[in-house]
């Protein structure tokens, strides 16, 4: 039986999604649970599965293109069944990934005229075989006699877009190449995820008034108690293990700061869930290790070790980064001696961490010595957490690091 296949929410707050790839071309068959292609969402590029046996009618949707969740993407039918009314029943939104919009009064005379379009651009040289472009870049190459086979594409999969054509030179021979010009500006399209992200952190200020404290933590028996546990460790324990327990310990026994708002409660969470700030090509992900206070330095490295490697590559799924009640986000390793991280949406607060360096103090004898310390700074929701109660938890925190073995055992 013939069906629409709609665009799925694939995490918890997709809104549209952008279809990368599509794993299937119009006339294949398919069965329950096999990847049809790969939608970019607002924090990673998920597989679309098939959720029953079909055949790929047609194509709504083409590769690069952005639709909101609910917009058909495609069409699955029986090879000879006629899908000629659920075409003409599809919204006309949802064919953005075509070079011309169908007619839905006449899907017929839609099909063909999208057909005439990219014939002409074929016949021209403006399209040929392995090469894919927006119905944009097609146009503005066709007016400006840009054979497309030789720009370079810089959107989803290589696909030409605008920003590639106007950028483009043309060269004796009908070549392009990029035009050369020290004052001229790039024009990076807003990916999906760096869209969410600008949108959450910006509410996130807006709603949450933020305030902010900083504790100098000296971690000279941290580094201690790291290296006497490496020396055996193999792989090698990560400091942000180290950090993630310890972090747990003291929300366990501060349950005000394991906390997050609605709109008529607050929830001081049973679970410490604890995410990790990783850096993306274009934006951040925050993979969560689940009752982390529970769970042993090592447990905590292996899944750390994992959720990193697989948050890198774009493939955790939603229930991976979603749903903390607490976050921390460490710059130590890119030179950062301190800062002040926007608090991460549910959570009640936010722990930035800087890097380690050396300092001198007075010894007990009174002679001048030198140890290892960081800072880290809190930012906390005042909705939710009071200063004092930010304050002990920072205070206890501080103690932690500074004697991690009360925490470890």
């Amino acid at each position: 039986m013939a069906e629409r296949l709609l665009m799925l929410a694939l995490s918890p707050t997709m809104e549209t999604g952008t279809i990368v790839r599509w794993n299937r071309v119009e006339g294949d068959s398919f069965t329950s649970g096999e990847v049809l292609c790969e939608v970019e969402t607002d924090k990673a590029t998920m597989e679309y599965e098939a959720s029953s046996d079909g055949t790929l009618r047609k194509i709504v949707v083409a590769e690069g293109t952005k639709v909101k969740v609910g917009d058909v993407i495609a069409i699955s039918a029986a090879p000879d069944e006629d899908i000629s009314e659920l075409l003409a029943a599809t919204d006309s939104s949802a064919s953005a990934g075509t070079t011309l919009s169908l007619p839905t009064e006449n899907v017929a005379a839609g099909t063909a005229a999208v057909a005439m379009e990219t014939n002409r651009v074929d016949a021209e040289g403006h399209l040929p075989e392995g090469v894919r472009a927006s119905p944009l870049a097609r146009r503005i190459a066709r007016e400006r006699s840009i054979p497309l086979r030789s720009v370079h594409g810089s959107g989803p999969g290589g696909r030409i877009i605008k920003a590639d054509l106007e950028n483009a030179a043309i060269l004796p021979g009908g070549d392009a190449r990029p035009q050369q010009s020290a004052a001229s500006d790039t024009l990076i399209p807003l990916s999906d995820k760096r869209r969410i992200i600008a949108s959450r952190l910006t509410e996130s200020k807006l709603v949450s008034p933020h305030f902010y404290l900083t504790v100098r933590v000296v971690v000279d028996g941290l580094a201690a108690a790291r290296a006497e546990i490496n020396r055996t460790a193999e792989p090698h324990l990560s400091l942000n293990a180290f950090i993630i327990k310890l972090v747990a310990a003291a929300l366990h026994r501060h349950p005000e700061v394991n906390a997050s708002m609605t709109d008529d409660a607050m929830i001081r969470h049973g679970s410490v869930d604890v995410a990790l700030a990783v850096a993306q090509p274009d934006g951040l992900v925050t993979p969560v290790v689940r009752d982390a206070h529970h769970k042993g330095i090592f447990e905590i490295d292996g899944e750390l070790r994992d959720l990193i490697s697989r948050a890198r590559e774009g493939k955790l799924a939603p229930e991976e980064y979603s749903g903390s009640t607490f976050t921390i986000s460490n710059l130590g390793s890119y030179g950062v001696h301190q800062f002040a991280a926007i608090i991460n949406p549910p959570n009640a607060a936010i722990l930035s961490v800087g890097e380690i360096f050396r300092e001198p103090y007075e010894a007990a004898d009174g002679s001048v010595a030198f140890r290892s310390a960081m800072l880290m700074t809190l930012s906390c929701d005042h909705r939710i957490i009071d200063g004092a109660v930010a304050g002990e938890f920072a205070r206890d925190l501080k103690n932690c690091i500074e004697q991690p073995v009360t925490a470890l055992l």
